[in-house]
């Protein structure tokens, strides 16, 4: 079973420095939550472009998990995708698209994801999507802090 989850973020920056931001793969870090303790595992610098793979560590609940994402759209500075081909989830893929309103970044986010275990993991559904808008939510909140000192 898919599940979607959207957000929209307005950043406070012309689209071409936030697309700049997401390009740099180790921002990634400060943008999630310290408690995952996210860790990326590839070398840095990432050239961003189709077909990267990206290979991270984090903690969910305290559990270690491994997550590898692929790039499979890289569309300066509009849109960018990231799909799991191994983690935590079923399946994993967001969408990220920016477009330019009034001298302001537009960010929409849009996650596809599937639980692992159905029909069992159905049960965890609710706990898993309280996390993951906290995880959005603070990740616009680091941006917009980010990019209001600027």
């Amino acid at each position: 079973m898919k599940h979607h989850f959207r957000t929209r973020t307005s950043i406070e920056a012309p689209i071409e420095d936030v697309f700049a931001f997401f390009s740099a793969a180790g921002n990634l870090e400060r943008i999630t939550p310290p408690s995952l303790r996210f860790q990326i595992l590839t070398p840095l610098p990432i050239k961003m472009e189709e077909d990267v793979l990206i290979e991270y560590k984090l903690r969910i609940n305290g559990i270690p998990a491994r997550w590898r994402t692929r790039i499979p759209v890289w569309n300066p500075p509009y849109e960018f995708v990231d799909e799991q081909l191994s983690g935590p989830y079923k399946s994993w893929v967001h969408t990220h698209r920016f477009r330019e309103e009034d001298g302001r970044t537009i960010m929409d986010d849009h996650v596809e994801y599937s639980l692992p275990f159905f029909p069992f993991g159905l049960v965890a559904y609710p706990f898993v999507r309280a996390q993951v808008e906290a995880i959005f939510a603070h990740r616009a909140h680091a941006i917009r802090e980010r990019f209001s000192g600027e």
